[in-house]
């Protein structure tokens, strides 16, 4: 297997590669789906998990990613990404023919313990052939196509996560009503299946060529440095990491809630999801074709107050125990949240590449994850503390109509347990969208202006998409009159 980079490379070798790691996007995504998201928590729960250890394996994923530092060692050492991220990927992939081995091997299920021991395993080595992956994908896509070439890489690999979940869900039911003694060996088929496929796409994306790189010589503590004396790139990392810590205080527990809460069975929850993903497949690439056009922080700054709207509408879900009511308001949040976090995710991942210098690409990126990686693996367990200190505490907001022949009470608003994060996870979202106005970005374009565009072009093609201009523009009003409230 030849990994070495090459100096030049034709364009006929560039978009072999770009299809390559359209492949390896795809086999990655089956992988994640199969092992990650709704299924791994409700395997958890199957197992006993707490919410402090739900909190830990959300936490798991991004916990790891501080130590991307060894990814910049090694390939300053080997001047090879494509090798870094191949082999440590390969290493990813091995955890999960391990987890998925165990039942069948012991007669006594697997612990939760057990399975956060060797998803650390997995998360690490994960973690190592990410920065190198980042870094390598920099020079190989072409930058002025970088928005439209992930943006269509995302809606494959959504397309393929929406068919997968969905025949995954009803399997899961099935199993469960049918045959329940057998529901833990259906999730270790699935992560014994997941790595497998994982296996396979490493072996597509080492045919994918990497230009030859120039690194610079420094000490490696002086380059993690560096990033950090870069003001412009400072105020982003401040900005995304009071983001994921936002987020992360409320979203792993979204699927908590709905299986304790609500009682939805699986197919439920994972159909809300594909509604997501179908949402954000129909707009991820309009939101490229924008990020390319105007900028990224312009996209972020559009989409992510329409997702802090979403997290607060959950603080409603469950007020009525008629189920039709709920899945509705379920629905809707879906659909607006997968709209959202297609122009965030994507604007994120953009807008760090581009910021990113060329010579130092792996340093700064890493960097960014490094820190990020702290405030959004911290949040999590501060959220599964916060949940089990509301468990026993509530807050009901109702209004009472009396008339001579009925009264009627009716319930506005009901907080407990869970419903206190997402609340405290929209209000801490709603200050980190403040920070990113202080991030200046090449290109950048008036966000009223882009606003105004996008307007004119939803509305001819889709009607629904007409009410994102009406909602990305709340969060403005609403932080104009708590400014005037407060004294200078």
């Amino acid at each position: 297997m030849n990994l070495r980079p090459q100096k030049v490379l034709t364009e006929q070798e560039v978009q072999r590669g770009l299809k390559l790691v359209i492949v390896d996007g795809l086999t990655a995504e089956a992988m994640t789906t199969l092992t990650g998201g709704a299924f791994l928590v409700a395997m958890a729960l199957l197992m006993g998990a707490n919410n402090f250890q739900i909190g830990l394996l959300a936490a798991l994923p991004t916990f790891t990613n501080i130590f991307q530092l060894l990814s910049i060692w090694l390939v300053r050492r080997y001047n090879n990404r494509r090798a870094v991220a191949v082999f440590c990927g390969l290493l990813a992939r091995f955890p999960l023919l391990v987890i998925g081995s165990l039942p069948f091997l012991f007669s006594s299920s697997t612990s939760v313990e057990v399975l956060i021991f060797f998803l650390c395993f997995y998360f690490f080595f994960g973690s190592i052939a990410g920065p190198s992956w980042n870094s390598w994908m920099k020079d190989l896509v072409p930058e002025k196509s970088l928005g439209a070439y992930f943006s269509r890489r995302t809606s494959y690999t959504q397309t393929l996560n929406v068919v997968l979940s969905l025949v995954l869900a009803l399997f899961l039911d099935y199993v469960k009503e049918k045959y329940p003694q057998y529901q833990l060996t259906a999730y270790a088929a699935m992560f014994i299946t997941a790595g497998i496929i994982g296996i396979a796409g490493s072996f597509f994306l080492s045919k994918a060529p990497e230009p030859e790189s120039h690194l610079t010589k420094d000490n490696i503590f002086k380059l993690f440095k560096r990033p950090l004396k870069d003001g412009n790139f400072t105020r982003l990392l401040v900005f995304n990491s009071a983001w994921v810590f936002a987020l992360n205080i409320a979203t792993p527990f979204f699927t908590v809630f709905m299986m304790k809460n609500l009682n939805l069975a699986l197919s439920y929850i994972i159909a809300l999801g594909i509604i997501s993903q179908v949402s954000s497949i129909l707009t991820v690439r309009m939101w490229g074709k924008f990020a390319d056009r105007y900028s990224n922080k312009t996209i972020i700054a559009i989409s992510a107050p329409l997702y802090i709207l979403c997290i607060i509408a959950w603080c409603f879900v469950g007020i009525y125990t008629h189920l039709y009511m709920n899945l509705g308001l379920l629905v809707l949040i879906y659909i607006f949240s997968g709209i959202a976090t297609a122009g965030i995710n994507l604007s994120l991942t953009n807008i760090g590449l581009k910021l990113a210098p060329k010579e130092d690409a792996i340093v700064y990126l890493s960097t960014k994850n490094i820190i990020t990686a702290v405030f959004s693996s911290i949040a999590p367990l501060v959220g599964g503390y916060l949940a089990d200190y509301f468990t026993r505490r509530h807050l009901n907001l109702t209004a009472e109509w009396g008339s001579p022949h009925v009264t009627k009470v009716f319930r506005l608003l009901e907080l407990h347990e869970w419903n206190f994060l997402f609340l405290i996870g929209a209000f801490l979202a709603f200050i980190a969208v403040q920070l990113l106005i202080q991030v200046k970005e090449t290109g950048e374009v008036e966000k009223e202006e882009v606003v105004r565009i996008m307007r004119t072009s939803i509305r001819s093609t889709l009607k629904e998409y007409f009410l994102i201009g009406h909602l990305i523009s709340w969060h403005e009003h609403l932080w104009a009159i708590i400014k005037k409230r407060i004294p200078r």
